[in-house]
């Protein structure tokens, strides 16, 4: 039964309402706030209705091909959930939804259709179970996306240049995405969606803290600026470029378990607010092209197969450095021990303790944050031992990307 709700432009029409109900004029006030639809008959009740000023809740009684004709607006948000038995969702005339646009947990949903639609607060989309496409042209502003566990097959027709947030994960038939976006003011996640996924932000230029895990290739050509936090975590690309970025303003930069990743590039990097991990990228065999990093505010890790680690403009790391490798790196941990704690011989320039080892047969799999104290460097002679740091295991951000984000503060125990 539908909810009751007032509309005064209705009852102002009178005996004419039924000669204009193909014209929504009204602006029906939801009684409670909430109109709870349980069968197509109910969504016909709202065919006067311009605008709901309130939120809408289609329940689990609604099978079949739903219809939502009239309104134009609605206020609050619309709610499709925990409905096993909804085939299709549809609207020729809705064109905001002021709150959340919520489908979740439709098993057997297999098409979306609103091609007015163009403004959304925020969209979750969790659990379609089905094939659906996705039928809308002009979704252009939306704060917050989450598109998660669903059948779709592209996500294209959400076109926006600037959003809050974004979550893809588990999306097995999307294989390929392309937005416009400029900005993310929030988080960015995309992770464990199709098989070998191609991502690419051609237009992006800012954004707060990025995620990204299980794609093949991805591209970011115009990024600037990230204010946060940058991790790539368990993806299958074999290069990875950052051409225009200059600084990470607050976060961390890390590469964890690239396992196809030979090349990494950052050719106008100078600051990264943060810290710096590359580790068990066992493709990898120096530490990537850093040819103007200057500053890191955080600590740098590094574990990998590495023959060669160079930071040609290293001025400054604020925390601890720690290097080991499972190849002979001892002219480089000489050269980098020059940078050291004067407590350690060095010239300060590294504030924490400074550790580097060479010929590290389980250097991979110390991916965790955790250093020893550092006592006794002489920064590296080649032998398995020569810092003291203890590995600890397969743990942290290479065993779960789904857990990379909770990740964040891993290079923060490093600093002293």
């Amino acid at each position: 039964m539908l909810v009751k709700y007032l509309a005064p432009a209705v009852v102002a029409i009178g005996a004419a309402s039924a000669q204009t109900a193909a014209v929504p004029t009204a602006t029906c006030t939801v009684s409670g706030g909430t109109t709870t639809v349980n069968s197509q008959a109910d969504a016909t009740g709202l065919a006067n209705c311009r605008t709901v000023k309130g939120s809408v809740v289609v329940t689990k009684d609604v099978a079949g091909d739903f219809e939502l004709s009239g309104p134009e607006i609605i206020t609050g948000d619309l709610r499709i959930e925990n409905n096993p038995n909804i085939n299709s969702v549809g609207s020729d005339t809705l064109q905001m939804i002021g709150g959340e646009f919520s489908l979740t947990q439709l098993t057997q949903l297999n098409s979306i259709n609103m091609l007015k639609l163009t403004s959304v607060s925020k969209l979750t989309w969790q659990s379609i179970g089905n094939a659906a496409d996705m039928g809308m042209t002009q979704l252009n502003k939306v704060d917050e996306i989450t598109i998660s566990d669903s059948h779709l097959r592209n996500i294209d027709a959400i076109n926006v240049t600037s959003i809050k947030s974004m979550n893809l994960d588990n999306n097995q038939f999307i294989t390929k995405y392309e937005p416009a976006i400029k900005s993310i003011s929030g988080d960015l996640t995309i992770q464990a969606n199709g098989l070998d996924m191609e991502v690419s932000f051609p237009n992006l230029i800012w954004a707060m803290n990025m995620a990204v895990a299980d794609v093949s290739k991805i591209s970011f050509p115009s990024l600037q600026v990230v204010n946060g936090s940058a991790r790539f975590d368990n993806n299958k690309f074999d290069s990875f470029s950052f051409p225009n970025l200059t600084q990470t303003k607050t976060g961390d930069i890390s590469f964890v378990g690239n396992e196809n990743m030979k090349n990494l590039t950052f050719p106008k990097l100078t600051q990264i607010g943060g810290g710096l991990l590359i580790a068990n990228n066992t493709a990898l065999t120096d530490n990537g092209d850093f040819p103007v990093l200057d500053t890191v505010v955080g600590a740098i890790k590094l574990r990998g197969n590495f023959t060669e680690v160079k930071f040609p403009k290293l001025q400054s790391v604020r925390g601890a450095f720690d290097l080991s490798s499972t190849n002979d790196v001892t002219n480089d941990c000489k050269t980098l021990a020059k940078m050291a704690p004067t407590t350690q011989g060095g010239n300060g320039e590294i504030e924490g303790t400074f550790d580097c080892q060479s010929n590290n047969k389980e250097a991979n799999q110390d991916t965790s944050g955790k250093t020893g104290s550092g006592e006794g460097v002489t920064g590296g002679s080649g032998s398995d031992k020569t810092s003291g740091t203890k590995n600890s295991g397969a743990a942290g951000l290479s065993v779960n990307a789904g857990l990379f984000l909770a990740a964040a503060g891993v290079l923060a125990q490093l600093l002293l």
